[in-house]
């Protein structure tokens, strides 16, 4: 199942896989569930004895055939497949769903700037490619990326966000990325979720957030529509690691 998800994602050459969570016990999986529904935020509790999912900025689904996160209390954005069932009429959120599998995403924090020059020192300069793709969105307080570059197994790449405002935009971040000398591997494409909980408040309305990057032909910048999220009942537990709209 693993394979034949990033084969259909296009995103079979990446060098870490994705720590897919199964919660189908049949065998009669069919097209509709070998594709995600949805990228969404998972956002348990604080003993994690109960959770649900974040779709959009106003609508939640809650799962009706698990109990438990299985990323424990860590809110993490994730890939699912789910069927929506018959809402029950005490729950409090948008939609009933049933989890046929659920997927997580690399989730980090913004890293700390310490000046253009020593950004690069520190986090590297090495190039990708922001794909233009339904996953790569400003919502619910993250920043989502699907990004392309080069890659060989083994070798881990590291990825950070800063936070690098100029006089005319305070909602200005930097993509950097660090191969770790891994430049001559196979192109392949990976996906990775930076919370935004550091941004400047945008008190309820919508800004210009942008993304810069250093791309294989040179530097590039992206615009998305940002606005800060609003609180929910879940504190924000964000995982950090290495992994293993418009683009201009």
């Amino acid at each position: 199942m693993k394979k034949s998800l990033l084969s259909l994602l296009g995103l079979g050459l990446i060098t870490f896989t994705f720590g897919l969570q199964s919660c189908n016990d049949d065998n009669d999986w069919n097209n509709s569930r070998m594709f995600p529904s949805a990228l969404v935020t998972v956002k348990p509790n604080v003993d994690n004895s109960s959770f649900y999912l974040q779709l959009d900025d106003i609508t939640t689904l809650a799962p009706t055939n698990m109990t438990t996160s299985p990323f424990g209390t860590k809110e993490v954005r994730a890939l699912v497949n789910y069927t929506e069932v018959e809402k029950q009429t005490n729950t409090a959120h948008s939609r009933a769903v049933k989890i046929n599998w659920i997927d997580s995403i690399l989730t980090k924090p913004t890293a700390t700037s310490f000046g253009k020059n020593l950004n690069i020192e520190k986090y590297g300069n090495d190039p990708v490619e922001i794909i233009n793709d339904w996953v790569t969105i400003a919502e619910d307080g993250y920043l989502t990326l699907r990004f392309r570059t080069c890659w060989r197994y083994g070798v881990k790449h590291y990825v950070n966000l800063v936070i690098t405002p100029d006089e005319t935009n305070a909602y200005n971040v930097t993509f950097y990325h660090n191969a770790k000398g891994d430049k001559d591997g196979r192109v392949g494409d990976a996906l990775v979720a930076f919370n935004l909980s550091d941004l400047p408040d945008t008190q309820g309305k919508t800004v210009n957030l942008k993304l810069n990057w250093m791309s294989f032909s040179g530097e590039k910048s992206a615009t998305f529509k940002y606005c800060t999220r609003k609180s929910t009942n879940t504190k924000n537990s964000i995982t950090e690691g290495s992994f293993v709209n418009s683009v201009q």
